[in-house]
């Protein structure tokens, strides 16, 4: 028997062995992805549906350490393309990292306090203090703020505006601009009894590119917000900032001036803060 024979005898015999059925697999299907709750169209303008709190999601800031000045161009510069640029991408070996995250007002000890409240985010780095806020389509408004523990070391605060304030007026575009007024009555700072006036000066002013260390957003929004700060006892305390709003992200760089700044373009920071790594 030749060569040939023999393979030939070997491939009738597996051919004929006992019938065997191969099993197969599915084909792989990739999970499904859900669609992104809120994506920038670039269009110049910030509605409310791209302002809305993301609940319970971490947000990273680089800032500076307390005590530490920043130098900061308010005005920016213009590129070759004739479209202003804020650059704040310098890389500070110093820098801090805070993490943020708004939360259900129903989560927080002064939810009774405010039954219209909607979220909780922290007005400072350190999250000591929270604003409560609404947004009701037209206006992203502060109600008042409160202390995040309810016994803190320091004393607890506690003031509810008589009337809500207007930190936001959608759509947010170029050339916007409103004065909003929060009183004060029967209100609690520190464990002190307090009562006074917050005046409101918001200004949407300028449309640019913001560089910032780990990202660049091409078409920023620059909110300036001055707020006189007028208690019944006490010195009035006028507070300068520069926002930068982005789509859907929200404020993504801000410059507070040192109190009683009365220069708009002020160069040196109190607080800068960046979204960042």
């Amino acid at each position: 028997m030749n060569t040939r024979s023999i393979t030939v005898g070997l491939l009738l015999l597996t051919a004929c062995g006992e019938n065997r059925t191969i099993p197969t697999k599915e084909a792989y299907v990739p999970a499904a992805v859900a669609p992104l709750p809120c994506v920038p169209n670039l269009d110049g303008r910030i509605e409310a549906s791209e302002l809305q709190a993301a609940i319970g999601i971490p947000v990273h800031y680089l800032a500076s350490p307390p005590g530490t000045a920043r130098p900061v161009s308010i005005p920016g510069a213009t590129n070759s393309a004739g479209q202003r640029v804020w650059d704040l991408s310098n890389d500070y070996a110093d820098d801090r990292v805070a993490t943020l995250s708004a939360s259900n007002v129903s989560e927080h000890w002064f939810a009774a306090s405010f039954p219209t409240g909607q979220f909780a985010s922290p007005l400072d780095l350190g999250g000591t203090t929270m604003g409560v806020y609404r947004n009701d389509g037209a206006d992203l408004f502060l109600l008042g703020y409160a202390s995040r523990e309810e016994a803190p070391v320091l004393g607890k605060t506690l003031v509810v505006y008589s009337q809500p304030v207007a930190i936001f007026r959608f759509p947010l575009e170029n050339g916007k601009q409103w004065i909003s007024v929060g009183q004060v009555v029967n209100g609690l700072v520190r464990g002190l009894p307090f009562a006074g006036r917050d005046t409101y000066q918001v200004r949407v002013d300028a449309a640019g590119q913001l560089e910032l260390p780990d990202v660049t957003f091409t078409q920023a929004l620059r909110v300036r917000t001055t707020a006189t700060i007028e208690p019944a006892i006490g010195n009035t305390i006028v507070r300068r900032q520069v926002g930068w709003v982005f789509e859907c992200f929200g404020e993504v760089a801000r410059a507070t001036a040192p109190d009683n700044e009365m220069n708009d373009d002020f160069t040196t920071t109190a607080e800068l803060r960046r979204l960042g790594l």
